[in-house]
This record gives C-alpha cells, structure tokens and sequence, in this order.
C-alpha cells in the first residue's frame, strides 16, 4: 500500500516566530513515522520556516520573483527545516531522502507543474521515504513562485497512485460553523461558508485551499490531529474524510 503523508507547517513549527521548530511535535511523529510499514512518501509544510520569507518578499503561488537572491532565502529556509526532518527520521532508522521541488520541478506558462515522479517511484521501490516540502520553484513567465505542499501532496498522490492520503495538522479534522469536525466532505460547496483561512500568515490557501486539492484526488484523504497519525498510519480513519 502506498501512502502519501503531510506533517503541516503548523504542527511542526511555530508559525508566530520566523524559523522556529516545535521539536516535540516533530518527534511525536518521526515516532509515528518509524512504526509506519506502507510504502510511504512524505511532505510538510512550511510554517514560519518559509511562509515568513515568502511574504516579506511579495511571492505566492501566482505572484513571483526574478531576484535569485530572495528565491534563495525562501528556499534556504525550506531546506533547513527539511534537514530537521530528515534528522529526525534517521535518528529513527527511517531511511529518509530529501526531494526539493526548486531542483526538480517547475511550471509551465499555464502554471501546469511538473515534479520527478520517477525518481520518488524509484525511491519507494528501493525502500527509502522521499521527504519533500513547500517551497519556490521556477515558473516560465513569473520567475519563481510558490509551490505549497499541499500540491506536492496532489502530485504525489496522482503520481504514485496512492491509495491513501493524510494531512496531519494541529486541528483534529474540518470544523463545521458550530466547531464541530465534519466526517465526511465530498462537495466544497457544501462546506465553504465553514471554511476560513490560517490564523497566522500562510500565502498558500489555509483550510480551504487543502479541502479544493484534497477533492480532486482519486484515493480517499484524511485532515486529522497529531494525537491521530499512528492511527492513521495503522489503516484507520480519524479525523476528517475527503473525497
């Protein structure tokens, strides 16, 4: 089975402090990770690692940079929480490698993305757990733009043929407009007012932009809590179901 996983930017660093790591949350799940037995590739976001970076340079994921030298300090931030990951995870014998989107990717004109599906099957067959993550990544006509994890995450999964797919954040699932975590989203329509953005700077969506992308997806995805990853990672079902 093969299962592609989001750490959120928020669960595993503190998204009010520019490049600030929440250690114990990212141990709690390189903890899960290790006990995990599916064919599994990884993604996390960004948090105050890269969204703080993005913003004090104007870029998102439709506006962009030709400056090499803000492209790079957005990057450079990426790749430093991703070596936190990655060093978490080996410290557990996860045979973690990183895939970063600004080397292997980009997009078209249309803004059509294209990511090293190859190369992440390949890892996966030889036993290792490709680690990607937000980040800026060349886009024709724009410069650099942004790449959020959640369409690493859709990517994957497509690319992969992923049987199933899990966001783990800092919320417990898809709240309802009475607080309440929704079980089961099929339609955005039917849950939009509900939806609202992140409480702290994120030039990637929120809530409402993982349900959009989440929906497109052929396998069924999960938005759960931290407290729920081994769960999900057994084969269940907690927090909220997509699609």
């Amino acid at each position: 089975m093969t299962t592609v996983l989001k750490l959120g930017g928020s669960l595993i660093t503190d998204k009010e402090r520019a490049e600030t790591l929440d250690g114990t949350a990212l141990s709690a799940a390189a903890d899960a990770i290790a006990e995990c037995r599916d064919d599994l590739a990884l993604v996390h976001g960004a948090g105050s690692f890269g969204h703080h970076y993005a913003e004090k340079h104007g870029v998102s994921v439709t506006e962009g940079t030709t400056d090499a030298g803000d492209a790079l300090e957005i990057h450079g931030s990426m790749t430093t929480l991703n070596r936190f990951v990655l060093s978490r995870l080996h410290d557990r014998d996860v045979s973690a490698l990183p895939v970063h989107p600004l080397s292997a990717g980009g997009r078209d004109a249309d803004a059509a993305l294209d990511m090293p599906i190859p190369a992440v099957r390949t890892m996966l067959g030889e036993g290792f757990v490709p680690v990607s993550h937000g980040d800026v990544i060349a886009h024709e006509d724009h410069g650099a733009t942004i790449i959020s994890g959640d369409e690493v995450v859709v990517r994957f999964a497509e690319g992969l043929d992923a049987d199933r797919i899990g966001l783990c954040s800092t919320v417990d699932g898809v709240y309802d407009e009475h607080g309440d975590v929704i079980d089961h989203i099929e339609d955005f329509d039917a849950v939009a007012d509900a939806l609202g953005g992140s409480d702290a700077t994120d030039v990637t969506g929120g809530m409402a932009g993982k349900v959009r992308t989440l929906l497109d997806l052929d396998a069924p995805a999960y938005v759960f809590g931290a407290d729920d990853l081994s769960a999900f990672l057994s084969g269940g079902e907690p927090g909220t179901r997509i699609g």
